[in-house]
């Protein structure tokens, strides 16, 4: 087999996530919201958790206490860009530069709302949409076998063009080395294929100028088509990959030593969805169609076959999970058209779907969500808040955090059946953006980590990309503006 092990470590990624420390000087009390429905706010009372996501979030995107003081004890917020320019050039930190705080305050007010314009436009459906940990590069992957890589340095100049090996409905998933090197794409089969994307050809066509080697996680060694693979990520280290799989299990592959690690039968129903926690690798988060979310650690899980602990309150199927890399925080999409965010410290030892709220008969592939739906909740959830607004129907919609070093992480976006991408502010659960340009539901979508673009990409067939409006500012050349980039980065 061609195969050359994908190694990185977190410094060649470009970027390190870390549990988040609280800097309780530089936090206010800020309320977030339990539930919200058509942007009014609930008068719930709050708990611990609901103050502490506030207080991480906005330190995070707090600027420095000098530039935020107007008069003693009275602070300004947000501090205008003059301000903020004329206190780095004043060297009021001592350091001649920003802070990561004061960068996510200037550069989180700038949401990438202005466009669209047009990427590419292929005859397929879009199902994957994805920027490179650097930015430098785009991926985007289509029901009719074609999978982009997209330099995005380079005038989005297409750098791989790759045709699917063996492809099964659709490309289900992708997942870029963390070295940039490597993508393992999936669809409907065991066979997870890892292409060299860092090769001088354009074209990739299945071994023919490329070679796509098989990854087989079936347990048994059959290369059939026994189950499919909906999700399937690397890990921080690139050494290994994790996926959830329609057999209602989660899957670990040791990249080096080329085979299956570890195989957990982890739900009662499709593992629609999995991620790695964090940089260690020991926590991994599921998301299935059972409506359970878990928390599974592999030092502790291996012998029980038991997960960590069980999170309840979706009514409906999950489709997707992003981690806020924290080992501690991350957001579900539910087919029950919301999106929750979770504090692991909340979950149980155990814990029951409660199918027996449904009293209706409902597929989600071809029907609309019964408006008696709506108004439900799980007399158990645990989650922290709940997001309303989008629509999750006919395909699994993704939902995400916004960077953690150009916004500190204060909003969460989705992509919806109703065409659209919502952008929400993840203390408040205000909906502070919805981009409107498709013309079928928008099942995937990615913000650049470093600058306010965001790309969406839907069954339309369109890839598009948005970004700050430049109203009162002015106007700079293509090539000033990327000096200007670097110098600011």
């Amino acid at each position: 087999m061609y195969f050359v092990p994908v190694r990185a470590s977190i410094d060649e990624m470009g970027y390190a996530m870390s549990r988040l420390e609280i800097d309780s000087e530089h936090c206010d009390g800020a309320k977030t919201r339990d539930d919200i429905t058509n942007g009014q706010r609930s008068h719930e009372s709050l708990d611990n958790w609901d103050r502490e996501i506030s207080m991480i979030t906005n330190s995070k995107s707090r600027p420095h206490e000098r530039l935020a003081r107007v008069t003693p004890g009275k602070r300004e917020l947000p501090v205008s860009t003059v301000k903020m320019l004329a206190g780095r050039e004043s060297n009021y930190s001592g350091r001649g530069r920003f802070s990561a705080a004061d960068r996510c305050h200037m550069l989180g007010r700038y949401l990438p709302v202005n466009g669209p314009w047009l990427i590419d436009q292929m005859t397929s459906r879009a199902y994957v949409s994805q920027f490179s940990a650097d930015g430098s590069l785009f991926v985007a992957g289509f029901q009719g076998s074609h999978i982009r890589v997209y330099n995005v340095e380079k005038g989005w100049k297409v750098q791989k063009n790759i045709l699917a090996k063996s492809l099964r409905w659709t490309v289900t998933d992708t997942s870029l080395s963390p070295d940039q090197r490597f993508l393992v794409y999936g669809s409907m089969s065991p066979i997870v294929h890892i292409v060299d994307v860092g090769s001088a050809t354009t074209d990739s066509l299945a071994n023919i100028t490329g070679v796509h080697d098989g990854l087989d996680f079936s347990a048994n060694g059959d290369e059939g088509y026994s189950f499919g693979i909906f999700s399937v990520k690397f890990s921080t280290d690139g050494r290994e990959l994790v996926a959830g799989s329609s057999d209602d299990s989660i899957y670990v592959y040791d990249i080096e030593q080329n085979k299956l690690s570890l195989q957990i039968s982890a739900h009662a129903s499709d593992v629609n969805t999995v991620c790695f926690a964090d940089e260690s690798g020991h926590l991994i988060y599921s998301g299935s169609d059972d409506n359970l979310c878990k928390v599974w650690d592999r030092r502790c899980f291996i012998a029980r076959g038991k997960p960590a602990g069980v999170l309840v309150g979706h009514l409906e199927g999950i489709t997707f999970i992003d981690s806020r890399g924290d080992g501690r925080y991350f957001i579900s999409n539910g087919k029950d058209q919301t999106i929750k965010l979770w504090d692991i410290r909340k979950m149980a030892s155990n814990a029951s779907c409660h199918l027996g709220l449904r009293n209706y008969e409902w597929d989600y592939r071809w029907m609309d969500y019964p408006p008696q739906a709506r108004g439900l909740k799980h007399p158990g959830d645990q989650s922290v808040v709940t997001y309303r607004g989008h629509s999750v129907l006919r395909t699994l919609i993704r939902c995400y955090f916004s960077p953690l070093y150009s916004t500190g992480q204060k909003y969460i976006y989705t992509g919806s059946h109703d065409s659209c991408v919502y952008i929400y502010d993840l203390v408040t659960g205000d909906q502070v953006a919805v981009l409107k340009h498709h013309k079928s539901p928008v099942r995937d979508c990615s913000w650049h980590p470093d600058y306010p673009m965001l790309v969406s990409s839907s069954w339309d067939g369109d890839v598009v990309k948005w970004e700050f409006p430049m109203h009162g500012e002015a106007t700079i050349p293509a090539t000033k503006k990327r000096i200007w980039r670097r110098q600011f980065y």
